[in-house]
């Protein structure tokens, strides 16, 4: 894998991110409302749920993009609403849903942010990463003038320029063919098992959830509907699979 490195050692009983009843409100809107959760060290949490479930609101909070109406958000041992630089120089993310600036090649882009991680050996850097997702041939092609999956590869590009502790990861595999979508999994089991790194995954794709997420935490409505290993949740209620589970919850009255 791209950048190896030794996991980093933390306190015993640190978790990478520590969420307490988070709320976030817009006017009459409740877009998250208590929610609480953990991501131990080294594992890969699914937070799953349908279209305004109040997923992106949550990794917006947890970057700091967004302020909580109320509660406490926890990474790597920082109080967010007080030490929040501290953390994000060792988290990135990655979303298909934000747009680089289009008038940049894939290589200016991927300066710009490595530059504002100060990523030594920047050069270097790119190359390898640009090697791991297939972007070689794209580097000097305009950002506005990718494909839908091409800008997921290079989005996933930028968030392992730094070597994060911490992956928050929204729809890492949208608009990606079946075999580019099994390289990028394979590519993160890769890199959590060598670095030890700390993984969120929003994701629509059930397959997916079941082969990489240790835990899952499935939203609906800005609450928790339920949580557990997809193995358990799965026989909690008596379904094939996760995405039966999941439409289960999505389409029950009931939180």
């Amino acid at each position: 894998m791209v950048g190896k490195a030794p996991p980093p050692a933390y306190p015993e009983g640190m978790e990478a991110i520590r969420v307490e009843s988070l709320v976030k409100r817009y006017k009459e809107t409740l877009a998250v409302d208590h929610l609480s959760f953990t991501l131990e060290h080294g594992k890969i949490l699914g937070l799953l749920g349908g279209n305004g479930a109040g997923k992106t609101t949550t990794i917006s909070m947890l970057l700091g993009l967004l302020v909580p109406t109320s509660g406490r958000i926890t990474v790597l041992g920082h109080d967010m609403a007080k030490h929040r630089f501290a953390a994000l120089a060792r988290m990135n993310f990655s979303s298909p849903y934000i747009s680089l600036p289009a008038r940049l090649s894939v290589r200016e882009n991927l300066e710009v942010y490595g530059h504002l991680y100060n990523v030594p050996g920047l050069k270097m850097r790119i190359n390898a990463l640009a090697e791991r997702f297939r972007l070689t041939t794209l580097l000097d092609r305009l950002a506005g003038e990718l494909s839908a999956g091409q800008k997921t590869r290079v989005a996933l590009a930028k968030s392992f320029l730094n070597q994060p502790e911490i992956l928050l990861l929204d729809e890492p595999t949208a608009s990606l063919d079946p075999d580019m979508g099994d390289y990028v999994r394979t590519a993160l089991e890769d890199y959590r098992a060598e670095t030890g790194a700390s993984i969120l995954l929003a994701s629509h794709n059930m397959a997916e959830v079941e082969r990489l997420c240790d835990q899952v935490l499935m939203m609906k409505q800005g609450r928790v509907a339920d949580r557990g290993t997809p193995a358990e949740l799965v026989a909690r209620y008596g379904r094939e699979d996760m995405e039966e589970v999941f439409l289960h919850i999505a389409r029950s009255e009931a939180l």
